[in-house]
């Protein structure tokens, strides 16, 4: 091979030039190629060897269970540690009011969501791979915890009339107790499932949930959470809906009690929702000129308590605050383990989705800056957040877009970031935490919905998924409806359902072509797409761009048959019916040629004078034709019979000539299969493709494969296709080697 640089239109073109004989797989596999030998090791050895250790591998293993150790030895101390100062105290204390107001989408009292602020948090610093990504309470995560929690701790479980000698605050603190308990099965499953499945190499599940899939899934999630929360916004007691149409049953009741809203408690949402919204703005128009964003969350945070603190808005205007927020951390308790069996299922799709949020935004910065995530050791790492967690009183947690985001855009490099900001909620959960006792109900309700901004901001993707695929945007639309409707336990499952059912659509539904090639190249392209490229004269190019199995192997054959327009069973039905009609015509023409000659005979002994002596007397030639038109009844269409025989019909012949008709009628004399696409072949497809060669050569159509992969061609071998007439010889490495090869048959081997 040859390179040769040519300068054309200011622009640098390599041509190749390759001059080498048409090869087929056969000649591959006993001329060029050579397997390598390779030793078989029986089931000990293979345990023997990963069993073993020895110091390299202790420390691989080591460095793997513990990313920190990769990294903080060499940290770079003067050009890292003031970005992920500044960095860490940003989300520390965005942490803070994120914290508290997701705690109670989760249905649990605002301290917990301090505790899953910090304990999570802390232990990702030294299991984790992503370096920019901030774990911690995430919304979606809250809101199907708190789904849970409402469905097995309904608030009818502690109505007062059912409870003799109580009060409504025994009540509430009974029903916040248990809510924490089944909070905390959740996160103790969750994180089980979590630590298990990396253990076991199951990181790629989260390939299942496509991006589509997710976005239209947190989309229906902000549904879900703005409604949720209209009750704080607008003040009003409403009772808490769980499973499906729980979203409309919530905003029913909301709508239903609107009329009780209490204005104070709006008027400060929206003025809060307000003032957000502006920080927002102006933290992404300036987030160039401005060294770190602006806290507003915080600042939000401190005014309206102190506001409400100042004024007394809960005892003198009945605005709901956040309440008595104990100082200190809890100690360790182990979870409720007979709660475990009414929440195993609704653990594993948390824990599901938890993971595919943080490895989509790990996998996001990782690509940013130039490094690696490990999806398995991420598994890991989120599965000790949430099991060692849970036994300090957290519930489940996840990667938070928005604070991610904030980390690592105020300059963070490591996640030293990440340990100064759970320290910063250290320190208000050991020192200050009562502070926040009079913080409004309704405030921590407008930050999450000013939070929830950027996930409305996702129905965007509907016309741009309407111009580039309709099948993703019916995954995108399933994924939301069905999580609005159902919930977000069932519509996750009905989502990955239909995510799984769309991509067997595509393997069944494939678009099938016939190919043609650019002139003086050895490509091919699509005869219906393209004016330039050309079909070669009794040669049939056949692509289908899916793998070949046994979802598809029955439409792959039909669409074969329509393509090409040549359909074995119906031309050997064909030529079987002329064969019989021929069959029949040499048969009636037999008959009809014995009677004639009888009855020519016998005419010609009656009209013929005999001699006295009895002997025949000879006619004239003109005698003779005249006595055969008498006989005959004035047919003047049949042949002459000579020395008293009449020729062949001409049925025969009309026979003969439909049969090759027949035969030439396709005008095709080799299919090539384009293998380019196929990535797979099972049983069904191989048997399928050892029927068409079949078939297809009855008729005198040659059908090769062209293009096929090395890993398709083993696949063949261990089915045993590879046997009596079908050999590797069919099998071509190009398509256009295949096209070669049949050239020069179709001219060597014309078809009769």
């Amino acid at each position: 091979m040859e390179y040769e640089p040519e300068a054309e239109n200011m622009s640098r073109t390599l041509m190749y030039h390759v001059d080498r004989p048409v090869y087929n797989e056969g000649c591959i596999e006993t001329e060029l190629l050579h397997r390598k030998q390779k030793k078989t090791q029986t089931i000990k050895e293979k345990l023997s060897q990963s069993l073993r250790c020895s110091s390299k591998k202790l420390k691989s293993a080591v460095y793997s269970f513990l990313p920190i150790l990769t990294w903080l030895p060499s940290y770079p101390v003067k050009e890292y540690l003031l970005g992920d100062i500044i960095s860490g105290l940003s989300t520390g204390v965005m942490q803070l009011p994120q914290g508290l107001a997701y705690a109670m989408l989760a249905a649990v009292p605002p301290v917990y969501g301090l505790y899953s602020s910090f304990y999570p948090v802390l232990l990702y610093t030294f299991f984790g791979t992503s370096r920019h990504v901030s774990i911690g309470t995430f919304a979606v995560i809250s809101l199907m915890i708190g789904g849970i929690v409402v469905r097995e701790v309904p608030d009818s479980m502690f109505d007062i009339t059912a409870v003799n000698g109580t009060n409504n605050t025994d009540n509430q603190l009974a029903r916040d107790a248990m809510r924490v308990k089944v909070a905390v099965a959740v996160t103790f499953l969750t994180g089980i499932i979590q630590f298990c499945l990396g253990l076991l190499r199951f990181g790629f599940v989260a390939i299942y949930l496509t991006e589509p899939l997710v976005r239209g899934f947190t989309t229906a999630a902000a549904v879900h959470v703005v409604v949720s929360q209209l009750k704080y916004l607008f003040g009003i007691e409403t009772k808490r809906y769980s499973g499906p149409l729980s979203v409309i049953y919530s905003f029913i009741a909301v709508v239903s009690k609107i009329t009780t809203t209490n204005t104070a408690a709006i008027t400060v949402a929206l003025i809060c929702i307000v003032f957000l919204v502006g920080v927002k703005e102006i933290n992404e128009r300036f987030k160039k000129k401005l060294p770190v964003p602006i806290p507003g969350e915080i600042i939000v945070v401190i005014i309206s308590t102190g506001v409400s603190y100042g004024m007394k808005l809960h005892e003198n205007y009945g605005v709901d605050v956040v309440g008595e927020i104990p100082v200190g951390l809890l100690p360790p308790a182990v979870p409720d383990f007979s709660i475990f069996a009414a929440v195993i299922t609704d653990s594993f799709a948390i824990a599901i989705v938890g993971f595919s949020m943080a490895a989509s935004m790990s996998k996001i910065f990782a690509l940013k800056h130039g490094y690696t995530v490990n999806g398995n050791q991420e598994l890991i790492a989120l599965g000790l957040c949430n099991f060692s967690g849970s036994f300090f009183q957290t519930f489940a947690v996840t990667c938070s877009m928005s604070r991610s985001l904030v980390q690592e855009s105020t300059g963070g490099k490591t996640q030293i970031a990440g340990l100064l900001a759970s320290i910063v909620v250290l320190l208000v959960i050991v020192a200050i935490g009562f502070v926040f006792e009079t913080l409004p109900q309704t405030v921590l309700a407008a930050i999450i919905m000013v939070n929830l901004i950027g996930m409305f901001k996702q129905f965007r993707d509907i016309p741009v998924l309407w111009r580039t695929s309709r099948i993703e945007l019916a995954i995108w639309f399933v994924a939301f409806v069905a999580s609005v409707l159902l919930g977000l336990d069932y519509g996750l499952l009905v989502a990955v359902a239909f995510a799984i059912i769309s991509v067997i659509y595509r393997t069944q539904s494939p678009k099938y072509t016939i190919l043609g090639q650019i002139p003086e190249t050895d490509l091919y392209c699509d005869i219906e797409e393209y004016e330039e490229v050309m079909e070669h004269s009794g040669i049939k190019i056949f692509q289908a761009n899916s793998p070949l199995y046994f979802a598809n192997s029955e439409l792959y054959v039909n669409a074969l048959k329509k393509k090409t327009g040549v359909d074995p069973v119906a031309l050997l039905a064909a030529k079987k019916k002329s064969q019989k009609k021929r069959e029949k015509a040499k048969n009636q023409t037999k008959t009809t040629n014995k009677k004639r000659n009888s009855a020519v005979k016998l005419g010609l002994f009656s009209v013929i004078p005999r001699s006295q002596s009895g002997s025949t007397v000879r006619l004239t030639n003109d005698q003779e034709m005249g006595v055969k038109h008498e006989l005959m009844d004035g047919e003047t269409h049949t042949d002459l019979v000579r020395n008293g025989q009449f020729a062949a019909a001409n049925g025969d012949g009309d026979c003969e000539q439909s049969l090759r008709f027949l035969d030439r009628l396709t005008g095709v004399h080799s299919i090539i299969l384009d293998f380019t696409p196929v990535t797979f072949i099972d049983s069904v497809g191989a048997k399928a493709l050892k029927s068409i060669m079949k078939e297809y050569d009855e008729i005198g159509v040659t059908v090769i494969v062209g293009a096929c992969s090395r890993a398709v061609m083993e696949d063949l071998s261990k089915l045993d296709f590879f046997e009596g007439s079908i050999t590797r010889d069919l099998v071509f490495p190009s398509v256009h080697d295949a096209v070669l090869y049949c050239q020069y048959k179709g001219s060597v081997e014309p078809l009769e």
